[in-house]
């Protein structure tokens, strides 16, 4: 009998190797959410809630040689109703070379990858095993295997309960070290499937052609980095993670994020809709993404369905981002800071026409933006004189600041003058401030200008920390431990004006990219525990650190906001002395927008305070988050002055769309300060300051 039911059991697992059938893991499923996956043959079928009492679904067809999605279908009152059949996935992955010994390893901005050797592949897939996972409110099923060149992993979808959007990725890495890479993805397919493209131009006016099969491959600049197949029965819009997918760059120009047509980039030959990087860049510093060893690598789309007709769907789409635009919050206002577009001196002082509003003033306002902080003078003025230049120079800024400030928007000034601390740093002034970066021996700190007023002449850096003192200003580590401020602010963390209050710390930007993580720009979150172990109460500020500001730039994706604790903007006229203080007393949270922390408590005390805890510890945070995508995690992140201690909270039971206050109870004995952040599907997310814990 043994040898019986060893053979049944032995023919039972070779059969479907006999049959041709793949081998399915379903150890992770759990039928719930409303999700159901069934098996047919060689085919899967997923049923999913969306809105309402919607549904929709999607068939996977495992068998080699046929289009991986079968069937996308999603319902309209009730009815399903197919809006794309027989589409494949396709992924574009281009290696490069990263320079890991010039400069600071893999922080690295000042590269040139695509300068180096490098090569393109079609990421090419079998379907020799699949797995099905239930992760909180979302289903993942894995189809292996992907592979290009050294690169090897799975195709992973997801759906998510509660909306008609799912992902696409290759997840896929590498042994080779010093590895760059960009990807370019989308849906092809050798049927009509699509009756027409569409998409947002740059100019926000949809666009419309017919889709041809025959149509030689084409890049096209949208705006949102939406692109959408219509059929008879709807429309699918094919767009990346609105903020993850951008490697970093000192420009936003719009570099033509997506294509459509056939035999792209000459690797995919069949006619094809996707999102797509611009292997040159901005033609400058240009370094792709961080691919270290052994790490997982998620080239990812979104994609969502509808019933409805293309510019109904792009709406929908522009929910996940709110249009592009940072919501209002009561109780905040929000501030972008470090902007070089040198308005000063290539239009005001150059002699050229100034119109009425100047472009880059409508885009900050269409964003939602209420604070504009800039970073004039990059390298273009007369930061150390003469005294003629300089002071005409800051008086053109300072009434540039003024004519364009109003009740409802505040455009400050500031500059970035890498003069006398070390590495890169900006300013920030409570009031317009007349100073020139040379004093001779002989010269006095300060003088009566008969016609600027007050002026100032900075020697050195002991000079710089009796500016920032005798007018109350702020100074902080432009984009740390990278670019310019590689080795900062770590190499002057002892000085005496990083010590001062007057030093507010540092600034937060996605630099650099690597899209295994789950958070973007690991290295400044460090540098804010770090900082906060060194037993300084600094803080960490959203920066953009961008040139140009035009209308039609991607500027959403390279942009980021900190949210202030302003009832009301201060009248420029009068100074901007409260912008300052909610800043020095870590009164904001950052976002990239999708993700918003209306509140947040430790204990009843909220960022930038004080707490005292129990002699065992014991803290109930408390934290109310609004957000577009579904959520993924938070994580309370605390230190004793040594070490730094993360405990994650899972949140993938979240759905998208959602606002609920979350209450956290955690032990923070002998810790010294405590923060949370919160991070979503896309890798949007938003971060507190910290509060203190006190003996």
């Amino acid at each position: 009998m043994k040898k019986v039911a060893l053979l049944i059991l032995c023919m039972l697992m070779i059969c479907p190797v006999i049959c041709g059938q793949t081998l399915i893991d379903w150890t992770g499923y759990q039928k719930k959410n409303g999700i159901s996956v069934t098996q047919t043959g060689n085919k899967l079928e997923i049923n999913w809630p969306t809105l309402a009492k919607e549904r929709a679904k999607m068939v996977l067809n495992l068998e080699k040689n046929h289009p991986l999605f079968t069937s996308l279908q999603v319902s309209e009152q009730g009815n399903l109703k197919e809006i794309a059949r027989d589409l494949d996935p396709a992924f574009v992955l281009t290696i490069g070379k990263r320079d890991l010994i010039s400069q600071n390893g893999w922080n690295i901005f000042f590269d040139k990858t695509n300068k180096r050797p490098h090569q393109s592949y079609s990421i090419a897939f079998d379907k020799r095993k699949a797995a099905v996972q239930t992760i909180g409110s979302r289903t993942i099923i894995r189809v292996s295997d992907a592979r290009a060149a050294t690169f090897n992993g799975t195709i992973e979808i997801t759906v998510y309960k509660g909306s008609p959007l799912f992902n696409v990725a290759a997840v896929i890495s590498t042994e080779v070290d010093s590895t760059a890479i960009l990807y370019d993805a989308g849906f092809t397919t050798k049927k009509n499937t699509w009756n027409r493209l569409s998409w947002s131009d740059t100019e926000d006016k949809m666009q419309y052609i017919g889709a041809d099969l025959k149509q030689p491959a084409k890049v096209q600049a949208v705006k949102y980095r939406t692109i959408i197949g219509q059929s008879n029965a709807g429309s699918l819009a094919v767009f990346p993670a609105p903020h993850q997918y951008f490697y970093p760059l000192d420009e936003a120009f719009n570099l033509n994020f997506t294509w459509y047509g056939r035999n792209y980039r000459e690797l995919v030959p069949e006619f094809g809709i996707g999102i797509r990087q611009d292997l040159m860049g901005d033609n400058r510093w240009v370094p792709w993404v961080n691919a270290p060893p052994k790490t997982q690598q998620r080239l990812n789309f979104f994609c969502l369905l509808s019933a409805n007709e293309p510019a109904q769907l792009l709406e929908e789409v522009k929910q996940f981002t709110h249009g592009d635009s940072y919501q209002s919050l009561p109780g905040y206002k929000t501030m972008s800071s470090h902007f070089h577009n040198e308005f000063v001196m290539s239009v005001m002082l150059a002699g050229k026409p100034v119109p009425e509003t100047p472009n880059f003033v409508n885009v900050f306002k269409r964003s939602g933006v209420d604070i504009v902080h800039l970073a004039e003078f990059h390298y273009t003025a007369h930061p150390k004189g003469p005294d003629s230049l300089r002071l005409l120079e800051l008086k053109t800024l300072h009434e540039m600041c003024k004519r364009w400030s109003t009740k409802d928007f505040l455009l400050l000034p500031g500059e970035e003058p890498n003069e006398f601390f070390g590495g890169h740093w900006l300013s920030f002034f409570p009031k317009p401030v007349n100073w020139i970066m040379s004093r001779k021996p002989d010269m006095p700190f300060v003088t009566d200008d008969p016609k600027f007023g007050k002026v100032y002449r900075i020697a050195d850096k002991y000079d710089m920390l009796k500016l920032l003192e005798a007018e109350n200003g702020l100074a902080w580590t432009a984009h740390a431990r990278t670019k310019g401020s590689t080795g900062y602010p770590d190499k002057y963390k002892d000085e005496d004006f990083y010590k001062s209050d007057h030093f507010f710390g540092a600034a937060w930007k996605n630099i650099p990219s690597d899209l295994s993580e789950p958070r973007l720009s690991r290295r400044v979150l460090d540098l804010m525990d770090d900082m906060a172990n060194w037993g300084y109460k600094k803080h960490i500020i959203a920066e953009a650190d961008l040139f140009t500001v035009e209308p039609e730039n991607e500027m959403y994706a390279h942009l980021n906001v900190n949210y202030l604790q302003l009832d009301q903007l201060p009248d420029y006229n009068q100074g901007w002395q409260p912008v300052l203080d909610v800043m020095r007393q870590g009164k904001f949270f950052v976002s990239t927008g999708e993700v918003l922390l209306p509140s947040f408590t430790v204990s009843g005390k909220g960022a930038g305070e004080a707490v005292r805890l129990p002699e065992d510890g014991k803290a109930t945070l408390v934290v109310e988050v609004d957000w577009t995508f579904p959520l993924t995690f938070a994580e309370i992140i605390s230190g004793d002055g040594k070490q730094v201690f993360r405990e994650r909270i899972d949140l993938t039971h979240t759905g998208p769309f959602g606002k609920h206050k979350f209450t956290f109870t955690t032990h923070l004995k002998d810790r010294k300060w405590v923060r949370v952040e919160v991070w979503d599907a896309a890798v949007n997310g938003a971060f507190t300051q910290q509060v203190w814990i006190e003996k």
